[in-house]
């Protein structure tokens, strides 16, 4: 026995369908528009920092079946790393996905369309506001180093657009990155207080 009418059902249906809608922002765009903005992911090095680092018979090389995850959430970074003297200013996971200097300890960003952990539920307008601020959303805490933000501002509002495009199409992959870390000056003098 049926006891869940037809119309029941179509309203259950039909509100799956609009909170799918409201969770993953709408943006299509055409073949050569994704075209371009893998062609740009590649020539601007987002998977040097991006997709993690693995050893292989030749050394490092990326994990591409993590493709512009970011920094994997399994390999913990509890605080910076013990910088050598001068000249050395910065040193980096072996994965490449996070970097301790000055700053602190900065962790790549999940890059794929993941809604939880990705730029799933991000807008374009959220990506183009970020790199052209150098700020979290376009408003939020600064995007730290090694991001080449002062280059990258200066991409055209098309490009930024198809890399966001193209970023859309690439696998999903759940990784939570997790928040930098402060250099380790604030931490000690945290600890004093």
């Amino acid at each position: 026995m049926n006891i869940i009418s037809q119309a029941t059902r179509t309203s259950w249906l039909a509100g799956a369908c609009l909170l799918a809608a409201s969770v993953a922002p709408a943006f299509a765009a055409d073949d050569a528009t994704v075209a371009r903005g893998k062609y740009l992911v590649t020539i601007a090095g987002c998977n040097d920092c991006h997709t993690p680092l693995t050893m292989g018979p030749n050394g490092p090389e990326p994990d591409m079946s993590r493709m512009l995850s970011g920094h994997p959430e399994q390999l913990v970074v509890t605080a910076p790393a013990a910088l050598q003297a001068e000249p050395w200013l910065y040193s980096a996971t072996a994965t490449n996905t996070a970097w301790s200097g000055p700053w602190g300890v900065s962790f790549t960003a999940n890059l794929t369309p993941d809604v939880e952990t990705g730029l799933g539920r991000w807008t374009v307008r959220n990506f183009k506001d970020t790199i052209r601020s150098g700020r979290h959303m376009g408003r939020g805490r600064p995007i730290l180093p090694p991001m080449p933000i002062p280059m990258y501002k200066h991409m055209t509002d098309e490009d930024l657009e198809a890399v966001f495009s193209y970023l859309q199409t690439i696998p999903v992959v759940k990784n939570q990155v997790p928040e930098p870390l402060p250099p380790a000056t604030a931490t000690a003098a945290a600890s004093t207080d």
